[in-house]
C-alpha cells in the first residue's frame, strides 16, 4: 500500500527522514535508501535543513522514487516566494513525486550563510492551503490548470513550545487549511506529549489529520544537551541526558530510549504513525525497527 492508501485506511504509518549531502552526489541517497527500504512506509528528504545549502529535495526524491521508496519532500517557506514554490511543486508532481510536507524552514542565521535574506512570502500554514488549493485545479493566481496535482500534505507541530494553547490553535489551523498529515517534533518529554494529544482528540483533530509522532535517536548525552540548549521549542526530560551521561554504551542506550519512546507513544490515544529522525545516523533505522516489532 502507498502512504496515502495507508493514511486513508486509517492504518498506523511509519515514516523516516534523510538529509540530503552538501554536494551533487547522488549515490549518498541511494547508499541512505537501502537503511529505509521495506522498513518505512515513506521517508521525508529534507529541504536545506538548518539553512545549510544541500542537494534538492526534489532531486533526491526521484533518487529514492527509482530506488523503491516513496519520499515525502520538505518544502520552506524561507528560501522561495509563491511563484517558485508553486512551480517546485508542479515540478516535484510531473516527476512522480505526491508527498509534500509544508514548513516554515529553520531561520538562516542558524546555518552557514547567516547573510542571506529569508523571503517568507507564505507563512506555513499559507503554504499548506496553498498545496491544498492547486490539487483542486488552481494556482494561486486563480490560473486554472488542465491538470491538478494529487498532493499528500502534510506539515509540522511542536506539542512542546509555549504557549501551549497556541500549539494548539497553529494545529487546527494547519488542519483547516488542508493537512493530511501531521509530524511532530521529536518526543523527549512523554508527559506534555500526553497531555498535548489528550487536547487534540478532545478537540476531534485526529479524526481530521494523521498524526505522527516524532521520535530522534540520538548517540550521545553532548546531542541531548545542544537540542535542549539551543534548539527553539524543543522540551528534553533530565531523565534521558541522565541515562545518556551515566551509559557505558550510549549508542545502544540511545536505541533503548527511541524503542521505549516509540512503545510508549504508540498507546497514546490519537496517534496515527511514527516520524523516525534518525539525524545523520540513518544506518540505525532497520536496528530500531526491529527492535519495536520484537517488543
Amino acid at each position: 500500500m502507498t502512504f496515502k492508501e495507508k493514511i486513508d485506511a486509517g492504518q498506523f504509518v511509519w515514516c523516516g527522514e534523510i538529509g540530503p549531502p552538501q554536494s551533487c552526489d547522488g549515490d549518498v541517497i541511494r547508499n541512505k535508501a537501502k537503511y529505509f527500504k521495506g522498513f518505512v512506509d515513506a521517508v521525508n528528504i529534507t529541504d536545506n535543513q538548518t539553512a545549510i545549502v544541500r542537494l534538492s529535495s526534489i532531486a533526491s526524491a526521484r533518487i529514492l522514487l527509482d530506488e523503491g521508496v516513496e519520499p515525502i519532500i520538505q518544502v520552506t517557506c524561507r528560501d522561495r516566494n509563491r511563484l517558485a514554490i508553486q512551480s517546485d511543486l508542479l515540478g516535484a508532481a510531473a516527476l512522480g513525486i505526491t508527498n509534500v510536507l509544508c514548513l516554515t524552514g529553520d531561520y538562516q542565521t542558524f546555518g552557514d550563510n547567516p547573510e542571506a535574506r529569508g523571503v517568507f512570502d507564505l507563512d506555513s500554514i499559507q503554504l499548506v492551503a496553498a498545496v491544498a488549493q492547486m490539487n483542486s485545479g488552481f494556482l494561486l493566481s486563480g490560473t486554472e490548470m488542465k491538470k491538478a496535482p494529487e498532493f499528500v500534505i502534510g506539515a509540522a507541530a511542536n506539542p512542546f513550545a509555549e504557549p501551549f494553547e497556541m500549539r494548539l490553535i497553529r494545529l487546527y489551523k494547519k488542519i483547516k487549511a488542508g493537512a493530511h498529515f501531521l509530524q511532530t517534533q521529536p518526543v523527549f518529554d512523554l508527559e506534555l506529549f500526553s497531555r498535548w494529544m489528550e487536547r487534540a482528540v478532545a478537540m476531534g483533530l485526529h479524526e481530521k489529520t494523521a498524526i505522527l509522532a516524532g521520535v530522534m535517536p540520538v548517540r550521545s548525552a553532548r546531542a541531548l544537551l545542544h537540542m535542549k540548549e539551543h534548539v527553539p521549542g524543543v522540551k528534553i526530560s533530565d531523565e534521558y541526558i541522565d541515562r545518556m551521561q551515566q551509559a557505558s554504551d550510549p549508542k545502544e542506550e540511545g536505541v533503548k530510549m527511541a524503542v521505549e519512546i516509540i512503545e510508549a507513544v504508540r498507546k497514546i490515544p490519537g496517534v496515527r504513525g511514527i516520524h523516525l529522525m534518525p539525524v545523520m545516523w540513518e544506518s540505525i533505522t532497520p536496528t530500531i525497527i526491529q527492535e519495536t516489532r520484537l517488543t
